[in-house]
């Protein structure tokens, strides 16, 4: 479980997370949404350790995450920034194999190149092995990269807006991956608050840098509780089967 124990985190004398207290529980797909500017980002590097807050504490599985070292911290969770620039003259098996660096720290053993074959079977990677990084399509690239994190065989992997940019066939292809990872529990900021519908068993909605409200998704995605967070009229729908969030 994660636990965020009353954080406080202020940058340029502006206050980008108050008082914010919860707890996460472990399993499944966890998604953190809320308005553009209202800390989703922040949050996320406060509990991935990234971020030191002025005040308050962050435990994973009663770790006190800021007392771990880095090598510590990264056998217990792995974190897949928004941005992650260029990789030129990297394959998909070399970037996918970064994942490993807190086990072997440069020496791969049989576990490693078990875990790294593992990464590319389980994200449909295996006949992109050899491609170079930059010649690979947007989608393709990203799931690359989710892949390195998922390699790193942490029990916590958190994703910064892992979908921006990429279309349905790869946003479906991501989070059907993801939703299939019974041994981790991925903690992800989302926009697309259908496919948090979709997918997510547990919603963490942030506003104006506080805890709007957390709980299980059947709880949180509703059509008053969404129209409040984002103050705009929101509605729940349902279209095939499938669950849709749609202006009124």
């Amino acid at each position: 479980m994660i636990r965020v124990n009353d954080v406080n985190l202020s940058r340029g004398g502006v206050e980008i997370l108050r008082q914010v207290s919860l707890e996460i529980p472990k399993g499944g797909i966890v998604a953190i949404v809320g308005p553009n500017g209202a800390g989703k980002s922040s949050l996320l590097h406060v509990i991935a350790g990234l971020v030191q807050p002025d005040s308050g504490q962050v435990t994973i599985d009663g770790q006190d995450l800021h007392q771990l070292g880095e090598q510590a911290r990264a056998r217990v969770l792995a974190f897949l920034t928004q941005n992650q620039g260029a990789v030129p003259r990297l394959t998909v098996r070399d970037l996918v194999a970064f994942g490993r660096w807190p086990h072997h720290r440069g020496r791969l053993k049989a576990e490693d190149h078990a875990a790294i074959a593992d990464a590319l079977s389980r994200f449909d990677l295996e006949t992109l092995a050899q491609r170079d990084i930059e010649t690979l399509s947007g989608g393709q690239k990203q799931r690359a990269f989710v892949a390195m994190c998922y390699a790193q065989t942490t029990p916590w992997m958190l994703l910064d807006e892992p979908l921006a940019a990429l279309d349905p066939k790869y946003t479906r292809d991501i989070m059907e991956r993801l939703q299939g990872l019974e041994d981790r529990t991925v903690l992800l900021v989302l926009h697309d608050l259908s496919i948090a519908a979709n997918y997510a068993d547990w919603v963490v909605a942030v506003k104006d840098g506080c805890v709007h409200s957390v709980g299980p998704c059947q709880d949180m995605i509703t059509s008053e509780r969404l129209t409040d967070l984002y103050d705009v009229p929101l509605e729940l729908a349902e279209v095939n089967g499938k669950s849709a969030v749609i202006w009124r």
